[in-house]
């Protein structure tokens, strides 16, 4: 049932947040009341959950003269005037950046104890301060300083303020190396500028891998100069008989480049030896009877496949890998291999022992839904788990065997985390053959101990997918990802230790605000307390 904001006390979002300071492990008398006449927001009430809160202390007051100090280099830079273009608007402060002085907002590079993706943000009367030892941490704390500040931060004409940060100090650093969204592009095709804002909101929750679905049946989406018609023929529709589209190899570049400064990497998937039916119809020599078949518009899975007997096949598979991974900065190359329901198990084997080694001559490491497994995983690979609760035990074991000997896991668990479940039988957008998943069910579940056997540290992170058959436009993936891509993204970086729903769903409802200022529209579940204006 929906909580009765009008007549309900503001007590238990005050106690959310000091629950979520206490699970924390910090907690520090003589912070200022929640409740107070434009206080700031409580230094805990952020997602995903930081590692450590101490709240305390004078807040910071962001002012016309505050500037953005930032170290003289680069990358420091970029992140500063990221962070001063978003604080300019809605402030309409000048927000100079400079390499020198003291006090204002201050980002700072120093040897600590952060790792690759950590940072520790102070607040007091003279100023913020986020310190990491690489440009991601502070990247990452950034985002961290935006969710302090008033949702109004996030629109872009200028807003009354006042502009405060809490005072106290949060120490932060990722559980997971690997925190993923997923994003089909084949089923319905999105313009690089619906990516770019995809990218976006996925960088403001600390997201930091973009996995592209960029073929399957209806559609291949990147231009692949030596096959040309896998884009111009088979790129050329969509699910429902639209007009499709595809990525020419520079806008491909200028989505890694975007991607790359929100510190996300783009792990490019190009699902084989199944979901091929674009490349078949695009040439005739891959089938096995020379035959191509029609292009496909429809949402069936498992009838198509690549002809495994065929030298072609792997011809082909050379030259979409070879060009693909030379676009790729990132470690990653994903190879799909999931419902291959007209390949025999034989020549799926055969086909993944034949093109594994191909992804590693180009430099790359190989990841493949979580059916490569049943193969002959490479070393070093990664496996995408997308099972549910009914999966069968003995497919379960599998994976767990192959993570005992060195296979990495990423989990995607299907009735979790697959942002294209329905919420609820009503849900317009979305499909149920993973059953109904509400904002509780997707968060309420820890990767830590989520596949029985399965060593701690082969579990290399989470992955949100995002499949498109039903999903047209940036407000259909909007109103799909949220509510429920912020839970993923804490599961991903927030400490086992601060996992609670009912702490969670406060901080949760508190983004709500945010994402209307930023116009991201979404699911407004009676499970969570929203705030009523």
């Amino acid at each position: 049932m929906r909580r009765n904001h009008s007549t309900t006390p503001r007590t238990p979002r005050i106690l959310g947040s000091l629950l979520l300071v206490a699970a924390a492990g910090v907690f520090t008398l003589g912070a200022a009341p929640a409740a107070e006449a434009a206080a700031p927001a409580p230094l805990g009430q952020v997602v995903p959950a930081p590692a450590s809160v101490a709240p305390g202390g004078t807040p910071y007051r962001i002012t016309r003269g505050t500037g953005v100090r930032v170290d003289a280099t680069p990358e420091v830079r970029g992140i500063g005037a990221y962070l001063a273009g978003i604080l300019r608007p809605s402030t309409g402060y000048p927000l100079p950046l400079t390499d020198h002085g003291t006090g204002g907002i201050w980002l700072h590079l120093a040897q600590g104890d952060f790792g690759a993706e950590g940072y520790r943000l102070h607040s007091g009367a003279d100023g913020v301060t986020i310190v990491a030892s690489a440009p991601a941490g502070l990247f990452h704390g950034v985002q961290t300083l935006r969710q302090l500040l008033p949702p109004a931060v996030e629109k872009r004409t200028v807003q009354p303020g006042p502009w405060q940060i809490a005072g106290g100090t949060i120490e932060d650093r990722p559980r997971y190396a690997y925190r993923g969204a997923m994003l089909d592009v084949s089923r319905h095709f999105f313009t690089v500028a619906q990516v770019k804002r995809y990218i976006d909101e996925l960088a403001l929750y600390k997201i930091n891998e973009l996995h592209l679905h960029l073929s399957d049946d209806q559609g291949w989406r990147i231009t692949t100069d030596s096959w040309p018609r896998l884009a111009t023929y088979g790129g050329s529709t969509e699910v429902g008989g639209g007009k499709g589209g595809h990525y020419t190899k520079a806008q491909y570049r200028e989505i890694v480049s975007y991607a790359a400064s929100r510190y996300l990497e783009v792990v490019p998937e190009i699902d084989m030896p199944g979901h091929t039916n674009a490349a078949l119809a695009s040439y005739a020599q891959l089938n096995c009877d020379g035959t191509a078949p029609p292009l496909y518009t429809g949402t069936k899975v498992g009838f198509s496949s690549l002809c495994v007997p065929k030298q072609v096949t792997y011809d082909f598979a050379n030259d979409v890998v070879r060009e693909l991974a030379a676009l790729t900065p990132g470690r990653y190359l994903h190879i799909g291999g999931d419902e291959a329901h007209s390949t025999s198990h034989d020549d799926y084997v055969t086909f993944m022992d034949r093109v594994q080694p191909i992804v590693a001559k180009y430099g790359k490491t190989v990841m493949g839904w979580h059916q490569l497994t049943g193969a002959h995983p490479a070393k070093g690979a990664l496996a995408q788990y997308w099972g549910t609760d009914g999966t069968s035990a003995a497919e379960k074991d599998q994976v767990v065997k192959a993570a005992r000997n060195g296979t990495g896991l990423v989990l995607s668990p299907a009735d979790r985390v697959y942002l294209d479940m329905k919420y609820t039988k009503d849900t317009k957008l979305g499909t149920t053959w993973a059953g109904l998943v509400e904002v509780q069910r997707s968060y309420d579940w820890d990767p830590g101990d989520y596949l029985a056997g399965a060593p701690g540290p082969a579990i290399r992170g989470v992955e949100a997918p995002l499949w498109s058959e039903t999903l047209k436009t940036s407000a259909d993936i909007d109103f799909m990802a949220f509510p429920r891509l912020p839970g993923a993204a804490e599961l991903g970086w927030s400490p086992a230790a601060t996992h609670d729903w009912n702490t969670y769903k406060v901080r949760l409802a508190a983004q709500a605000p945010r994402w209307d200022a930023l116009g991201i529209g979404y699911y407004r579940s009676p499970q969570v307390p929203w705030p009523t204006s």
